[in-house]
């Protein structure tokens, strides 16, 4: 017998939501707090969540994504896509040992959470909420003990990454990764937001992952890089897009929302969340000064956080954007490739234990 669908909440909800996620996240963003409108957004969605009082229209989500996707694309000028052309080496290293810091740190998920292994690997490897629980449930694990964790471990990389890597900013800039961009031209901006809304539709159609987000920065990507970007993205734009986010992101903190498993589980989600934040933050720094790339860029690449919020953070500071953007993309790649068979390969050695 399923469920009854939840009633449509009263139009003030939206208002109500709004209205408080702006002013939160322009508070936030007053002080000077990296990522201070998508933070403020968070809370504020979160608060009014746990009241049962916040309310986001659905297209709210993928049309910030869309609008990021065309901000982080745009950078990828002719000379920036040759630096990171450069960094895959270290693009692909890194990648390769995000998963396997996931294997390192389900076994404290598992003992936390008391939890078979399959779910425990699941858990553990910082892949997106969604892709993580599309792999788990093929796999035959605890789908819902996996959103939880995945949620947990993206609101607190979202609330630590941003003022940790603030702090050492200038490490992370490189001017082989900036860009400069056209001004902003309002008609070309149109037909920029036109074309990305059809790349994402388009994109969603073809089955592409994160297609809201993905397929209009491959769309700015190809403007840029061929010297045809009818216009930049501005900033105030891209500002909307980050309580966009926020607000989305708020709505997963909810107890409806986390309501996937036992108390037992979010400790297990925090602390797994914490420990592999850790460890690829040195793995990040370390493999950044080994490749001879901007340490502080590195690190904020191979955060296990979701890659817009990582990619918004990169832009807000004013990092390596590209360079970022390209971690996470070649991480979300090799996450729908080799989490089934790195499962596969840790199960016959038993090293979830």
């Amino acid at each position: 017998m399923t469920e009854p669908a939840s009633p449509a909440p009263p139009p003030d909800a939206y208002l109500r939501t709004l209205l408080l996620a702006v002013m939160a996240g322009a508070a936030l963003n007053a002080i000077g707090l990296p990522l201070g409108w998508m933070l403020g957004a968070m809370f504020a969605t979160a608060y009014l969540g746990w009241r049962e009082a916040a309310a986001v229209p659905r297209a709210v989500h993928p049309v910030g994504l869309m609008v990021l996707g065309l901000g982080l694309g745009q950078s990828f000028t002719p000379p920036v896509l040759g630096a990171v052309g450069d960094a895959v080496p270290a693009i692909l290293a890194g990648g390769t040992l995000s998963i396997l810091a996931g294997v390192a740190v389900a076994p404290l998920y598992r003992r936390i959470a008391g939890s078979d292994a399959r779910t425990a690997y699941y858990a553990a490897v910082p892949g997106g909420i969604l892709t993580m629980a599309v792999l788990a449930q093929r796999a035959g694990a605890q789908v819902g003990a996996v959103t939880v964790a995945q949620t947990i471990r993206m609101a607190c990389v979202v609330l630590v990454f941003p003022p940790l890597v603030a702090i050492f900013a200038e490490g992370g800039r490189d001017a082989a990764f900036s860009a400069a961009l056209p001004p902003v031209a309002w008609g070309g901006l149109a037909l920029l937001l036109a074309g990305g809304a059809m790349a994402a539709l388009a994109g969603s159609w073809a089955g592409l992952a994160n297609a809201a987000m993905l397929a209009p920065c491959l769309l700015a990507m190809a403007l840029s890089g061929s010297g045809a970007l009818p216009s930049s993205v501005p900033r105030w734009l891209v500002d909307v897009a980050q309580i966009a986010m926020g607000a989305s992101l708020g709505l997963r903190l909810t107890p409806r929302a986390l309501a996937g498993g036992p108390r037992r589980q979010a400790m297990a989600g925090l602390a797994s969340a914490l420990a592999i934040s850790a460890l690829l933050a040195l793995l990040g720094l370390t493999l950044g000064w080994l490749a001879g790339l901007p340490p502080v860029a590195v690190m904020l690449g191979m955060a296990p956080g979701g890659m817009p919020e990582m990619a918004v953070t990169a832009k807000a500071l004013d990092l390596a954007v590209p360079l970022v953007l390209g971690f996470h993309l070649v991480r979300t790649v090799l996450c729908n490739l080799l989490v089934g068979p790195v499962w596969r390969l840790v199960a016959a050695a038993g090293l979830v234990r």
